[in-house]
């Protein structure tokens, strides 16, 4: 009987316990999706599909340091393509991807944290060709490549350019070297990173058509109070100067 009563109470005061542990920490764990999108973010093994440590990039160190700052748990996976993280995200609550550029047509989709760091966008071609660009008019007649599902990509498609879209946008870089392409639209720093893993230098910027930022975007479903935390983590980084500490170990 006594040791009934004892199990009793040991079993009421872990239910309290847990009780008021629940409470006073409301954040759940959230689940980061990302993309081999160096420098920002990449598999350590150069493969297509990570987890947690195996992870890393200019974007990866920074979303760490934003979550640590904010107290808030995750975990952290890339998979490939950018096309089915960027469905899941818009779909699962909980859910997160990085890094995105925040566009018009993307605002209301999603929570947005950030900015995280720069992307401009640029064409790229061989280092001996003859082509000269002023505007972005002036590569309609051109074979353009760029990355399937990428913001570049779905601008141009918009403007009426028609880019040759691939899965990997590293295979641009061979592309355009090989004759396939005459122009790369692609992301800069991240396009010539990707290059010169691909063994590809030497490429030349004939023109650079916009200046975008790259974020965090979370579900819709995400609770403001959450996002206003990990922004004010991010603000606080970047008036520390972590942001650029961070950057200069890439770049």
């Amino acid at each position: 009987m006594i040791k009934r009563l004892l199990l009793a109470l040991v079993t009421t005061s872990l239910l309290i316990v847990h009780g008021v542990h629940a409470t006073e920490s409301p954040d759940t764990d959230m689940v980061l999706l990302t993309e081999n999108f160096p420098p920002y973010n990449m598999a350590k093994n150069g493969k297509n599909f990570a987890q947690d440590e195996n992870i890393n990039g200019i974007a990866t160190d920074i979303v760490r340091e934003i979550f640590k700052r904010a107290q808030i748990t995750y975990s952290l996976t890339l998979r490939f393509p950018w096309e089915r993280i960027y469905k899941l995200t818009l779909e699962k609550p909980g859910y997160g991807v990085f890094v995105m550029a925040r566009l018009p047509d993307r605002e209301k989709l999603f929570k947005w944290v950030g900015p995280i760091g720069p992307d401009d966008w640029i064409m790229l071609a061989k280092a001996d060709s003859k082509i000269k660009l002023d505007t972005l008019d002036d590569a309609r007649k051109y074979k353009i490549g760029a990355y399937k599902g990428d913001a570049i990509a779905e601008t141009l498609a918009k403007q009426g350019l028609n880019p040759i879209v691939v899965l990997r946008d590293q295979d641009n870089a061979k592309k355009l070297t090989s004759g396939q392409i005459d122009l790369w639209a692609t992301g800069d720093p991240a396009g010539r990173y990707l290059a010169r893993q691909d063994g590809v230098t030497g490429l030349k910027t004939v023109l650079r058509f916009n200046s975008a930022e790259l974020y965090l975007a979370l579900n819709k479903d995400v609770p403001d109070e959450t996002v206003a935390k990990l922004q004010a983590a991010l603000d606080q980084l970047r008036k520390e100067g972590v942001v650029d500490e961070i950057m200069a170990r890439y770049l």
